[in-house]
This record gives C-alpha cells, structure tokens and sequence, in this order.
C-alpha cells in the first residue's frame, strides 16, 4: 500500500489500480473507473466504438435491465453518469457513503455482465446518430471537431470521438464485444474514490466484486502525432455567423511546461480579464464569444481559440488574434498579469478541490499520467514557482506561423482567416 496523509493506492491481483482519498467531513463518496480507451486508440474503421460501449454498458447485464441500472442510483438519491474522451472513457457514480457497496456492485456488474444485446444496440445506433446530428447542426461544437481532423491531418487524436454516421451504421455486435474484451481488462483499469469511506473496505469490496475481471489488456501501439506545417480550411455553411478555431501545439498533460502554459492561457483568453476578452469583446464589441482553452494528452497537446461572429468581423479578429500571439513571444508579461493569472489558476484549483468529484477525478488522471499522487501543495509550488520568461519561451515555441492551423464554419473562404503574420 503507498499512503501519504488520506490517499491510498492498492494494486489488485488482476492489476485493477484502487486509489482512494479519505474526506472524513463529508458524507458522499464519488468513485469512477477510468479505462484508456477513447477515439485515439480507433482506426477509421473502428472509430466511435469506445464511446458506443459506453452507452451499452447501461442498456442491461444478466442481473440488472436497463430500468434497473439507472433506478438503482436514483432511488437513493444518487447520481451516475459516464463520458469518453480521446484517451479515456470514466463510468463514474456519486452517492451517499453508506451505500458504497451498491455502488461498487452496480458498476462491477456493468462492467463484468453487460450483455450487449442486438435489439439494444440498434436503438442505440439511432441515439448515437441523433447526437452526431446534434453536433453537426451546432457549429459552435463541430468546429472543434472539424479543427482536430485538420490539425492531427490523420492521426487518430484526429478522429471524432462520437464516430461518423456511416461508421455507426457499420457497428455491429462482434466488434464491439472484441473492442471491449480487449481493453476494459484489470490492467486497464484504474478505480478512483474519494469521500467519506475507508480504503481497506473499499478494497475489499472492489477484490470481491471484480474478482472475475481478466487481467491483460492488449496493448494498443499509439504514436506521437507530428505537425510540421500549418493548415486552413472552411467548411462553408449558411450560417449567420463564423465560428472559427485558431490552434498550435501546447504542452503535454505531462510536461513541465503545463505550468507556464496554464499561465499563458489565462492571459491570453482562458478568463473574462483576458487579452482577447478584453480587446476583442468588451472594448471593440466584435464577437459575443472569445475564449482560449487547453487540451492536454498524454504525449502532445493542443491551445486553442475561439471565436464566433458575424462574418463582417472576421479579418479584423483574425489580425487582433495574430498581434496578441506575437506580443506575447515580443514582450513580457507585466507582474499584475503574473500575479493575477496565477491567483485566478491557483483559486480555481483550490475551489475544485471542495468537490469530491473532481477529487476523484484527479486522483485517476494522476494515476494515469504519472503513476502517483501529485499532492495539491505541489501544484500550487510549480504554479508559483512560473516567471515571465518561461511564459514568453513557451509563446515563442507555440506561436510559430508555421504551424499555427486555423478553420472556420460558416459563409467565408480561407483567404479570409489566412495569417499575414511572417515569423523569420
């Protein structure tokens, strides 16, 4: 057992990782199993599968029916939920602590009886294919989407995680029962607790209620994706705005430099009192919508930006968005901008840790990415310990036109969101 303070860490003998935080002043506990699966472990011809098997997974098992499932945490006034991501699926519950074994049955069950029947999965194929449909109909979701696939330009990081609609029509249940026994096995998993509970019955429970998981999941070869050269594209659509992404390489989720890097996003548009905000919205009114954003993995990472506005607008936020990245490689941050970027960074996490969801949460990714337990005062050193210069060597590293990828939906060509911006 590793144990510092309240966390705990149990290796199970089928390699399930039980990890669990002891919050003895509140009386829930969330607990989730974390999978790495997720669209980048596909292909194009099993892409969306990881996230179809999470819908399966509560469509019915031997002992429970699909009712049964959701009613199950409903009647004790519990929640359950799941999502997938590109590198991780969670199945995750949130209930009073003194129904943590129904808990863990429940989800052990889902997990080791799930019966994947073929009546089930057709009306699922039409749910999932409602859900594409709602993202396609919604450009301010699909541009992600669409930036991702011209960005990665073929690696699997990307490909959609809910699927194309053909590739959910192909589904069918052989496949998604080898997908399944072939990464949701012990090795694979980790289950993450934290609340009002007692890590040796926690164990307990977990050895009891999984002791028929297999072991070995099969290891699924991924490579860092390589981008080298810039890309612009519009997807023309008759929309009355212009919803566009402006992206480049950011650190990864395990990369010394996330620190700078979380920095240099709440600068640039990651808060109301952002540069981009500011500039953009709030002096000039050109856009309802400006943010930047972060989307680390495991080896890469993506810094992104947002805008949606009329399509008169576009030239102009395009220019400003270019002269913020270059002043942010020319000059310093001033000490007001570090000290507050890193108030904002630091309140944010240590408001996050009040919930004993995303405490759970933290503990599976720490496990993942690093294989310990990052203690928080650690977080909050590293965020201190950032100087204006990193920040400005990261920008430098980030925002070389050469690589800097911009996409748009809407009624506009490329030349219109093409940089002007020439980097020696």
């Amino acid at each position: 057992m590793q144990s510092g303070k309240m966390y705990h860490k149990t290796i199970l003998n089928n390699g399930i990782r039980v990890i669990s935080e002891e919050i003895n002043h509140v009386r829930s506990v969330s607990i989730g199993i974390w999978v790495q699966s997720g669209s980048r472990y596909e292909n194009h011809a099993t892409n969306g599968t990881a996230h179809f098997i999470e819908h399966m997974l509560f469509k019915g098992t031997d002992r429970r029916s699909a009712f049964d499932i959701a009613s199950g945490i409903d009647s004790v006034g519990g929640i359950m939920n799941a999502f997938t991501g590109k590198e991780l699926t969670s199945f995750y519950i949130k209930i009073p602590d003194y129904h943590l074994p129904l808990s863990i049955d429940l989800l052990a069950d889902i997990f080791q009886n799930s019966r994947f029947q073929a009546d089930e999965i057709g009306k699922e194929k039409s749910v999932v294919l409602q859900e594409i449909s709602m993202v396609e109909d919604s450009p301010d979701d699909y541009v992600h989407d669409f930036f991702d696939a011209v960005f990665w330009n073929g690696h699997s990081l990307g490909l959609p995680v809910l699927g194309t609609k053909d590739q959910i029509i192909n589904l069918n249940r052989d496949s998604l029962v080898s997908f399944f026994n072939d990464r949701y096995r012990g090795d694979n998993l980790v289950l993450a607790a934290a609340g009002h509970l007692k890590h040796d019955i926690l164990v307990d429970l977990v050895s009891e209620a999984f002791q028929s998981m297999g072991q070995k999941a099969v290891e699924v070869e991924t490579r860092k994706p390589d981008v080298s050269s810039s890309s612009v594209a519009v997807h023309k659509k008759d929309l009355e705005q212009v919803h566009m992404v402006i992206g480049t390489i950011a650190p990864s989720a395990t990369s010394p430099k996330r620190y700078p890097g979380f920095l240099l996003n709440a600068v640039l548009g990651g808060s109301m009192s952002s540069r981009l905000f500011q500039e953009i919205r709030e002096k000039r009114g050109l856009a309802y919508a400006i943010h930047s954003y972060l989307a680390p993995y495991m080896d890469t990472g993506i810094l992104g930006i947002y805008a949606g506005t009329g399509e008169e607008h576009v030239r102009v936020i395009v220019d400003l968005i270019d002269d913020a990245l270059k002043r942010l490689c020319d000059e310093l941050l001033t000490q007001k901008e570090v000290h507050d970027a890193k108030e904002l960074i630091k309140g944010n996490f240590l408001l996050s840790m009040e919930s004993t969801d995303n405490r759970m949460m933290r503990l599976a990714r720490n496990e993942i990415c690093f294989g310990k337990h990052i203690p928080p005062e650690d977080v909050i050193r590293r965020i201190e310990a950032v100087e204006s210069e990193d920040v400005r060597e990261l920008a430098c590293e980030m925002f070389n036109p050469r690589i800097l990828s911009r996409v748009a939906v809407g009624k506009i060509s490329e030349k219109d969101i093409a940089s002007t911006w020439q980097k020696a």
